[in-house]
């Protein structure tokens, strides 16, 4: 896949991800222009929680998606930052845990991306494992998790080639995708958990 419909693919995936608390934004500022200070309370909620979620998405995709970001290089922002994005997915009852052990800090962006797949795939909540071992990184959704099937179906299919659907939903598969066919590097499918991959 050429450079121009991987850009417009991420481009739609981070807007279709973003849209829903800025349309939220919007709806907020309309009604205290409106000056009814009976649902003030409801604004401030409503103000606080999607400035909360765009913060913590837009500093995901620029990490993951962004050129030469030398953020990358702080496994603790790295870290930090990949937890508060998952805090934005689902909701409160049903959280994505990330179990981040130590990893070759080369495998950040890698790891993101790894991380945001595997994220659409979970049904009400989870958890994400992250490790190194024999100089590979894994991850994995943990095998208590639950998952859609038919969406672990195709990004099997888009990863082997045996699929060629170009869809704004999958713009991380295709991302990470390039990076490994631009690198040295490997990608195959863990059977530890659920499902997960591996790459090294």
């Amino acid at each position: 896949m050429s450079n121009a419909p991987i850009t417009e693919l991420v481009c739609t995936r981070i807007s279709h991800d973003l849209i829903g608390n800025i349309g939220a934004v919007a709806n907020a500022v309309e009604l205290m222009e409106e000056g009814d200070t009976d649902f003030m309370d409801d604004i401030k909620e409503i103000l606080k929680v999607s400035s909360a979620v765009l913060s913590a998405r837009l500093k995901f995709f620029r990490m993951a998606f962004g050129l030469n970001n030398a953020n990358l290089t702080d496994a603790a922002l790295v870290a930090k930052t990949t937890r508060e994005y998952l805090s934005t997915i689902g909701n409160k009852n049903f959280p994505i845990i990330l179990n981040l052990e130590d990893y070759s800090i080369k495998y950040a962006r890698i790891m993101m991306l790894a991380v945001m797949i595997l994220t659409d795939l979970i049904i009400k909540g989870g958890e994400i494992n992250v490790f190194e071992k024999n100089c590979k990184l894994f991850v994995n959704i943990s095998a208590v998790s639950k998952i859609s099937a038919p969406k672990k179906d195709d990004i099997l299919a888009l990863l082997s080639g045996k699929k060629e659907e170009y869809l704004a939903q999958y713009a991380p598969v295709f991302y990470l995708l390039k990076i490994i066919n631009s690198s040295d590097w490997q990608l195959g499918f863990s059977d530890e958990g659920a499902f997960g991959f591996v790459i090294g």
